[in-house]
């Protein structure tokens, strides 16, 4: 283009960086480009949660205007800001590449429990002024106290800082972008996978006059259009509930391996338990209307489940079934014991990694009371063997959050290929994440427990049939037939392959987890 053109921006540490981005890759295809500062009602009202202030679009309505009276050319927005109607006459004529749209807890080291779920001290004070974190994070811990936090970026730092609170939440996009050093803190990053995002969080939105047709055509050199479809079916979510900022909804959409996963989350209200729902396609093609319906409120769920564990009262999957008025059948169809009652101290010398395969392997470990006379690394297969490792004090290095044994070890295998990998077990292994691991890998079985089958287990009249491992597998279909009307989830693929064995059909859900089986459930 022949003339300046002039970029608005909010005045924020984060928008500038936007803005000067946008004008830095114009630069780059040869186009010029100044910024123009404009206050939003978002930046003037400070003293209001957001879901206070009037109407929609509080940080992007004062560019938008501009926009429209020709005073500017282009208006960047943080996406996720953006209402999901546009002003007449206005278009997104480009949109960014998705920075990672995970969370960061961040949380002061004196406030951090390690036996705490997300590691902040039980009954902590959290600050955000997000409806939807504050109903994800009451659903992962009910007993953290939530308090409105509002003001960019640093500033939102500096709060915790001066300890106005035990924790804050903010998007890693921002911090990321800013490149803000969080190393006085303890940080847990939350993947959207675990933690849904703000439809559209980590993207750039570029606007335009609809007519500016000259313009449009140079954007489309910064357009990313695989971010803008998926970008699209979670804005279409947003918009198809009616929501804004303050609803308590997340969506993520992703490609991946030539399928579309969706992961959303929908409160009533911020103090309301969401619900969760994982789905795949090949197409985004009526990908929204499936997801919709799921979420139906006359939608009846299962009127019974059974699990093959005991759950507590506390448990994500009994509240969220519970809920819905779903009758809970939780018990186990195996007994674990020990199988030593002394540690061989030989044992822990020159151990690199320790890995645990279950909970029960973490346990049992730990009732050892092992003693280690150098740093350890631990890994974990599932969210459950990271809460246990938790509850006996250790953070784990590495979390194979995947229900895919081979792919969990091919991740292990690039961090402790050469090293000694202690692996504390059931007798007789399944060595699933073993045969990930290079030769030169010193690999040490160290059997703690053992499984036993009931000698007879129960059947169940459950419309919906969760099973938590083969040999709850076994011990069932021992003893028991599957009824044409009951479904079936298997948690982690050798538990499907037991069931695969035995030629019943089951879903997998998305994460070996409560919070993924609740998504399965939710999703039948």
């Amino acid at each position: 283009m022949d003339r300046t053109v002039i970029i608005g921006t909010r005045g924020s540490e984060l928008a500038l960086w936007q803005a000067n981005f946008v004008k830095d890759s114009l630069a780059e295809i040869g186009v010029t480009a100044q910024l123009k500062i404009i206050k939003t009602q978002g930046d003037r009202i400070l003293n209001l949660s957001l879901d206070k202030l009037e109407g929609k679009g509080f940080f992007t309505k004062e560019l938008e205007e501009e926009l429209m009276a020709g005073t500017i050319d282009i208006a960047v927005h943080s996406h996720k800001d953006l209402p999901t109607e546009h002003p007449p006459g206005l278009i997104i004529a480009a949109v960014s590449e998705r920075e990672d749209p995970s969370e960061y807890l961040i949380i002061l080291k004196d406030c951090v429990d390690v036996k705490q779920k997300l590691s902040v001290k039980f009954g902590g004070l959290v600050g955000t002024s997000s409806n939807r974190r504050k109903a994800q994070l009451r659903a992962l811990r009910p007993d953290l106290e939530m308090d409105d936090l509002r003001g960019n970026v640093p500033t939102r730092i500096g709060k915790l800082r001066s300890e106005s609170y035990d924790a804050i939440m903010l998007a890693k996009a921002g911090v990321v972008r800013l490149g803000i050093d969080l190393s006085e803190f303890h940080v847990e990053e939350l993947t959207p996978t675990e933690f849904v995002p703000a439809p559209a969080q980590g993207a750039l939105a570029i606007q335009i006059r609809e007519t500016n047709t000259d313009l449009f055509e140079v954007l489309q050199k910064l357009h990313h259009p695989e971010v803008a479809e998926a970008l699209a079916v979670e804005r279409t979510v947003l918009k198809s509930f009616g929501g804004g900022c303050h609803m308590p909804l997340g969506c993520y959409c992703r490609k991946h391996e030539g399928e579309y996963h969706v992961f959303t989350s929908k409160a009533d209200t911020e103090n309301d338990l969401p619900d969760r729902m994982f789905i795949s396609a090949k197409s985004t093609e009526g990908l929204v209307d499936k997801i919709l319906a799921k979420f139906d409120k006359e939608r009846k769920l299962a009127n019974k489940v059974f699990i093959s564990r005991e759950l507590p009262a506390s448990s994500y999957f009994r509240r969220v079934l519970e809920k819905h008025d779903v009758e809970i059948e939780a018990r186990s169809l195996i007994r674990t014991v020990p199988v030593m009652t002394i540690l061989n101290p030989y044992v822990l010398q020159g151990v690199d990694w320790v890995f645990f395969t279950s909970k029960n392997a973490v346990e049992y470990f730990f009732q050892l009371k092992p003693q280690f006379s150098h740093p350890v690394k631990f890994g974990v297969m599932g969210s459950g063997s990271e809460d246990m490792l938790r509850r006996n004090g250790h953070f784990a290095d590495y979390v194979g959050d995947s229900g895919d044994t081979a792919e969990v070890g091919a991740e292990f295998a690039k961090l402790a290929n050469g090293q000694h990998v202690l692996f504390p077990g059931a007798e007789n292994p399944m060595r699933s994440i073993h045969k990930a691991l290079s030769p030169e890998t010193r690999v040490v079985d160290l059997p703690v427990y053992e499984t036993v089958l009931e000698e007879s287990a129960e059947g169940t009249n459950a419309d919906i049939l969760v099973f938590t491992s083969p040999s709850n597998v076994e011990a069932y279909f021992n003893d028991n037939l599957l009824d044409n009307n009951q479904r079936v989830i298997a948690i982690g693929k050798s538990t499907g392959n037991k069931l695969q064995e035995m030629n019943i059909s089951y879903t997998l859900p998305f994460s070996p987890d409560e919070v993924g089986l609740a998504e399965a459930v939710f999703g039948l």
